[in-house]
């Protein structure tokens, strides 16, 4: 039979769960033994969470839909359906980060053909299940943060389509520069920086500096059009062009003219508000 935890959590996509969040996992072996050991060792891993346990193929299908886990630590010698026929019955969008556990090392050639993350030969140690934990939990992260981009880049693409609101934020500035004043659209800024007392607003082709803070400038800027991505950073969303993800939750913005700017993890919350208000 089908062995959830006793308090199932309630079911997120996976692109809505930070980075820091538990690392869903299912259990599908047939010998009860067998998996006791394997929620006894998993306890010694504090990120991960098992969400069920399976005693065989055709349960662990349902399972996987029904959970949507991050990792599957899957058994190849099973009733109903065998380790590879569990595979060939979920898709690409179900598919989780799968590691293998038996007892014959004749599967492992066709487990890795299968696009297994690894494949745990029984009987295997804390050490070694620990080593397959922490590789799926780094393509547990990439795919979460490749996930992250592509929703941020279907936003902008959205935000550049819409007609720009006219709301109570200023459209224009007045910038007293060389003896003279500058009235500056808003929407001819591509990013803007902290500079001491000052602020230097970037255009296209032109720079200037105007006294006001980081803060009370993104007071008064449209926050549809620009988000802070830095302490000392703002960026008109209608200017980027893409988004790299680097390190841990952290980001290069990429302008349609090339320039590169740093989004800190900090303030990679903005991007995820602008998401969540658009979505």
């Amino acid at each position: 039979m089908l062995e959830p935890s006793l308090n199932p959590p309630r079911e997120l996509p996976s692109s809505d769960r930070p980075n820091g969040s538990a690392i869903r996992t299912i259990i599908a072996d047939d010998e009860r033994l067998a998996r006791r050991k394997l929620r006894i060792l998993l306890g010694s891993e504090p990120q991960v969470e098992v969400v069920a346990e399976c005693p065989n193929g055709r349960q662990t299908v349902s399972a996987i839909r029904s959970f949507r886990p991050d990792i599957l630590l899957l058994d190849i010698q099973m009733p109903d359906l065998n380790g590879f026929d569990v595979l060939s019955e979920i898709s690409s969008d179900e598919m989780p980060q799968v590691i293998f556990t038996s007892a014959y090392d004749q599967y492992a050639i066709r487990a890795f053909e299968a696009h297994a993350l690894d494949y745990l030969l029984k009987p295997f140690d804390q050490d070694r299940l620990h080593a397959a934990i922490e590789r799926a939990s780094l393509e547990i992260r990439k795919s979460r943060d490749q996930e992250f981009t592509n929703r941020v880049l279907e936003l902008l693409s959205t935000v550049k389509s819409q007609k720009k609101p006219t709301p109570e934020f200023e459209d224009r500035l007045a910038i007293r520069t060389n003896g003279r004043v500058v009235f500056l659209n808003l929407d001819e800024i591509h990013w803007v920086e902290a500079a001491a007392n000052y602020v230097r607003l970037n255009t296209a082709k032109d720079s200037y500096l105007f006294r006001e803070t980081i803060s009370r400038i993104s007071d008064r800027l449209n926050p549809a059009d620009f988000v802070r991505i830095h302490r000392s950073m703002i960026v008109n969303v209608r200017r980027i062009k893409e988004l790299i993800p680097v390190n841990s939750g952290e980001y290069v913005v990429v302008l349609n003219s090339g320039k590169e700017l740093s989004c800190s993890r900090g303030y990679r919350a903005n991007l995820q508000h602008l998401i969540a208000k658009n979505s």
